[in-house]
């Protein structure tokens, strides 16, 4: 018998919307080719920094304010400054650095382009700071007792999840992990949502207290998409600051394996590929 910690596992999150859109024009004025900086009308707090949004003209024009742009929709990664100016970048971590060095060259547009802003979903990031986590499954019943039963009757009916988090504050470090100060401004997010996609790992690969040496890089973890309900802060004198983040589940909850399985093999199609077992069967494989 193996006796697993709860020091190796970790919480990965996708940024997710509810499908609205933020809708705008972009002026001349606007934009500030020298900083490769510009802003339009949106309520603080819908964009994030390290959000992946795709910019659309609502007429068809091309979006000139990127500099040598000819085309009617862009999408890029974030960073959003204190005064809701906007830099874009190519990648998250040049995003969430910020700074004008990796910033796409803009320029001052020639008239007013009317566009729609739509975040989408990025790749998953593991949430960095994390000291623990809890996701709990319920499922609701319905009696359907009848007066002549002697016992009391139920059947199973819909399920439900809910979950807490809690992480060590910080709003800038590891660029390449998703932040817990994200987690505080998803939560006040009204126009696009509060909404994330979720991996809860058990067990990570590189993890093997059973010492088995076919199991070290098995994975095992639940996924779901999630809505954050509440989140709070705790700051208390000579103590880390922290915060924890309460979720509920808005999806069907699965538990996922990522198993090494002896004798299978993938092809092309990623379908499974199974060999015969037995002492004389071999696989020659081309080398590359």
């Amino acid at each position: 018998m193996s006796v697993y910690l709860g020091n190796f596992g970790e919480v990965e999150l996708k940024r997710e919307f509810d499908g609205s859109d933020l809708r705008s024009t972009i002026n001349p004025s606007d934009v500030n080719a020298t900083n490769k900086r510009f802003s339009f009308d949106f309520d603080h707090g819908q964009l994030l920094t390290g959000d992946q949004i795709e910019i659309t003209s609502t007429d068809g024009s091309d979006l000139d304010f990127v500099d040598s742009y000819a085309k009617t929709s862009i999408k890029k990664f974030i960073y959003v400054d204190e005064l809701d100016g906007i830099r874009l970048y190519d990648t998250f971590a040049h995003a969430v650095a910020g700074g004008t060095t990796n910033a796409i060259a803009l320029a001052t547009p020639a008239n007013n382009i009317p566009i729609k802003v739509i975040v989408q979903s990025s790749e998953y990031l593991v949430l960095g700071r994390v000291q623990s986590y809890e996701l709990n499954t319920e499922r609701e019943t319905v009696d359907v007792t009848a007066l002549s039963d002697e016992f009391r009757n139920r059947i199973g009916t819909l399920m439900s999840g809910s979950g807490r988090m809690a992480c060590e504050w910080e709003y800038t470090g590891d660029t390449t992990k998703e932040l817990p100060n994200y987690l505080l401004e998803l939560v006040l997010r009204t126009k696009v949502g509060s909404t994330f996609k979720g991996r809860f790992y058990l067990k990570t690969s590189g993890y093997n207290p059973a010492g088995h040496t076919d199991a070290s890089n098995d994975a095992i973890w639940y996924e779901f998409d999630g809505v954050l309900t509440a989140c709070a802060v705790q700051f208390t004198t000579s103590e880390l600051v922290q915060i924890t983040a309460d979720f509920v589940t808005t999806s069907k909850i699965e538990i996922r394996m990522d198993l090494e399985v002896p004798g299978k093999f993938l092809q092309e199609n990623d379908d499974e590929l199974l060999l015969e077992q037995g002492t004389a069967d071999a696989v020659l494989l081309e080398q590359v």
